[in-house]
């Protein structure tokens, strides 16, 4: 009997104890952190300085995690052994089907600030590549290609446009093609935003130069989206306060059409709170519309883009004069962070699935931390809706497998 309670009693210990070292594992993945966090890298843009790094603050669960993972490894190797005894280990025709339909990021090894639109039926993948602005047609957002790319726009050299050529993005706009993007003359200063339109309605033509995007005060400015409101555009931008590199700001002005604003810049968004104040300069860029069910909303990348913070916050459209900042209301925290293991999640686009009902982002993010805007890989994730608004969750794990987007064969 004193040896039926002894092995009861181990088995209470060893049992307690596996429970507490699950337990913790579930605290801590049960949400995200949302600690302000800062990283360093070597930036190679001309007038930014990053700041230099600070202590992690997911280390300290990281190396909680491990301490448990001899024990947990154990406990798994047990579980593994008995699963190869049953006969239940093995795959079902299910489980098989079920894998053919799921992907996993990265989708392209390398991707800076992708964007993708559907057309038509149709997939473009617009980027910055051969010394010009190109589009590829792709054949699903799991295949964010440039395999099949086409430039469709080579700046002339000695222009005030002919380098730097930032986050190209193509708009189907009153029945033709428009490309918006950020260009210099090799002076990250002189950083202004342009609009070329296309010869055809085929987005893989050449495009020609329609024309700087003109604002009143002529400051530096990137990242230009439209947004179209019952036929009315707007244009939503990066940009600078005045003449120095001290923060990137949001902006948004009328249009009168494709290529021309009708009204001053307004101020929708700044750097203001603890998830869009890491690295200096301080930066909001890479706006984004979301529009479904008549609602409105405009996803930013906040943080320096060089850090492992970067991450996006959200604008959300109340109603009334779009000019006017408060109706507007901003997230007071990252809607979509990094992880323990995908770092800087950041400067989307927004497309739907091949069928229309779902609605997917596109976005760059590093799994290596401290890459910086060298280890960028294009990832795609499903935007979930609750009351209305968009929950855009965690970053998926890289490697990790997910359902492919409604409709894709």
């Amino acid at each position: 009997m004193k040896r039926i309670a002894a092995i009861l009693l181990a088995g209470a210990i060893l049992c307690g104890t596996t429970a507490c070292s699950g337990g913790e594992e579930a605290g801590t993945e049960s949400g995200l952190i949302s600690l302000p966090l800062t990283d360093s890298s070597v930036l190679d843009a001309s007038e930014i300085l990053p700041s230099s790094g600070t202590s992690d603050p997911l280390e300290e669960v990281s190396s909680r995690e491990a301490s448990s993972a001899p024990q947990a490894a154990e406990s798994q190797g047990a579980s593994s052994k008995q699963a190869s005894q049953s006969p239940a280990s093995s795959r079902t025709q299910q489980e098989e089907q079920n894998m053919e339909n799921t992907y996993t990021n990265p989708v392209a090894e390398n991707a800076n600030d992708p964007w993708v639109i559907r057309h038509d039926g149709q997939y473009y993948y617009c980027y910055s590549g051969n010394g010009g602005v190109c589009v590829a047609k792709i054949d699903s957002l799991t295949d964010l290609s440039t395999e099949n790319g086409v430039t469709v726009w080579t700046p002339p050299a000695g222009t005030a446009y002919s380098k730097e050529l930032w986050a190209p993005e193509l708009h189907y706009l009153n029945g033709r093609w428009y490309i918006y993007v950020a260009a210099d003359d090799g002076d990250n200063a002189n950083h202004r935003m342009y609009c070329l339109e296309g010869d055809t309605k085929d987005p893989l033509k050449p495009f020609s130069m329609k024309g700087k995007i003109e604002e009143t005060s002529d400051r530096w400015a990137i990242d230009g989206t439209v947004l179209n409101l019952s036929g009315q555009l707007y244009f939503i931008w990066s940009g600078w306060e005045g003449t120095e590199n001290v923060a990137q700001n949001i902006y948004i002005a009328s249009m009168s059409n494709p290529w021309t604003l009708s009204s001053e810049r307004v101020l929708l968004s700044e750097p203001e709170y603890a998830f869009e104040l890491n690295g200096t300069p301080f930066v909001n860029e890479g706006p984004a519309v979301l529009q479904r069910d008549g609602k409105t909303f405009v996803a930013y990348s906040a943080s320096g883009s060089w850090t492992d913070s970067y991450c996006l916050g959200l604008l959300t459209y109340k109603g009334g004069d779009p000019l006017k900042k408060e109706n507007w209301e901003k997230s007071q925290e990252s809607v979509f962070q990094r992880t323990r293991t995908v770092f800087g999640p950041g400067h989307c686009s927004f497309t739907v699935s091949p069928d229309g009902t779902e609605d997917w982002m596109v976005y760059h993010a590093n799994q290596i931390p401290g890459s910086g805007w060298s280890g960028r890989k294009g990832c795609i994730q499903k935007v979930e809706w609750v009351n209305g608004s968009p929950v855009f969750g965690e970053p998926l794990t890289f490697g990790e497998p997910a359902t492919l987007p409604s409709g894709q064969e």
